[in-house]
């Protein structure tokens, strides 16, 4: 099996010492690790360090003669199966959410074509500060990988989210992401119970259990226009997919959620993509693909019409006009045989009688995993409450009625351990 290589970017934060650490453990697992420092990382963390912990050249210098006469910057960013940035400052977050290159890392961030892994660290307010979170939303949307940052003192005197998770639970996270298995016993030569952050890790495993699975969520209505002012609709409020949005964030996922037109703040920690019509919604599917869970939620109008006028259709003398419908794209069905077909996908049926035999017929045709059934002849399209069944090949599990949030978190740890079995 051919080794596999990570690209380590070191930026300038008070955490960058345990970036030393981390190229050890990640050495331990069989790992290549090639670094690239800012020239602020340097500050807390020396070249000959690094260079000395990866056994390779440690690379900071855009116009480096040598380097560049080799296109080294397109070179560092393509020979990597996985690109990591630990630590990862507020400041490189925003350069990268705004697409900048004024240094050889944020230069290699924006050419590369492999998978980007940015584990954050900062002040606690740094990291709530509104333009940070909206930078990570726009990462997240543009399919870069965060992993959470620790909460705890910090090396201000502050307590709070900000710190860089400890070293073996991002080396364990690394490997998760490269296929490659991490074995905790080489961060030491101890037993688990006794490693250097093991039970931090552990911990993070059990409280987090959707950690590093990306999961897609559609909540509320689509707008299917007739006209400027009028347009057909489902009576959707979109809060059960975004509690379900939230739980899975909550659990550690990085989650995706796309949203029809509703009133509802985003859930912290979720990448939040707007769309009005089924067709925008599609297409902000298949730009969201590959996920590993998919909770397809959203109430899609069935039609839409065939030719929107571009003025106000106006009554004329009683002459009703005549409304010329074609159906909607089938983005459940079309998801169950895509080429990047999420390995759990689950779809969302809103009944007024025969709910579960609705179901199990739905399950059938649009070939998806789970339907996940509810009946909305009363006041659950709106309301705080929900009640499920979830119908799968192997039978049928009802849930009593429970708030929308509570609901969506029983989904979700239902979820984890789905795709923990594999």
């Amino acid at each position: 099996m051919n080794e596999k290589r990570i690209l380590l970017i070191v930026t300038g934060g008070i955490a960058a010492y345990k970036s030393l650490e981390l190229v050890r453990l990640l050495k331990r697992q069989g790992l290549s690790v090639r670094a690239v420092m800012t020239q602020s990382a340097t500050e807390f963390v020396t070249p000959l360090s690094m260079s000395v912990m990866t056994e390779d050249q440690v690379y900071g210098h855009m116009f480096d003669l040598k380097e560049e006469s080799e296109i080294g910057h397109i070179q560092l960013s393509r020979q990597a199966d996985l690109v990591v940035i630990c630590p990862a400052t507020a400041n490189i977050l925003a350069k990268m959410a705004a697409g900048i290159s004024d240094d050889l890392a944020t230069t290699i961030l924006l050419a590369t074509d492999k998978p980007v892994l940015a584990v954050p660290a900062m002040n606690v307010r740094m990291w709530n500060h509104p333009a940070t979170q909206r930078n990570l939303a726009q990462l997240r949307a543009d399919g870069v990988h965060i992993m959470a940052p620790d909460e705890g003192a910090m090396a201000c005197g502050e307590f709070g989210p900000g710190r860089l998770p400890e070293p073996p639970a991002i080396a364990e996270r690394i490997c998760a992401m490269l296929g490659h298995d991490f074995d905790i016993m080489l961060t030491s030569g101890r037993s688990p119970t006794t490693v250097p952050g093991g039970a931090a890790l552990s911990a993070e495993l059990a409280h987090c259990p959707l950690s590093g699975q990306r999961i897609l969520v559609t909540a509320g209505p689509t707008h299917e226009a007739i006209d400027p002012v009028r347009y057909i609709a489902n009576r959707s409020s979109g809060r059960q997919g975004f509690a379900i949005a939230a739980a899975a964030a909550a659990l550690g996922a990085e989650v995706t959620l796309i949203a029809g037109p509703v009133h509802l703040a985003t859930p912290p920690g979720v990448a939040r993509i707007d769309v009005e019509t089924a067709i925008d919604m599609q297409a902000a599917v298949e730009k969201a693909l590959p996920v590993d869970a998919a909770i397809m939620v959203a109430a899609v109008a069935d039609w839409r019409a065939v030719q929107a006028p571009e003025q106000k259709i106006k009554k004329d003398g009683g002459n009703i006009p005549a409304l010329n419908l074609t159906e909607n794209p089938d983005i459940l069905a079309s998801l169950a045989t895509h080429a990047h077909r999420p390995r759990l996908l689950i779809g969302f049926a809103a009944e007024t009688e025969k709910i579960v035999e609705h179901a199990q017929t739905k399950l059938a045709k649009k070939g998806c995993d789970w339907i996940v059934a509810n009946d909305v002849s009363g006041d659950v399209m709106g309301g705080a409450n929900n009640a499920f069944h979830i119908v799968t090949k192997d039978g049928v599990d009802s849930w009593p009625e429970s708030a929308k949030d509570v609901i969506a978190r029983k989904l979700m740890e239902k979820v984890a351990d789905a795709l923990a079995k594999g």
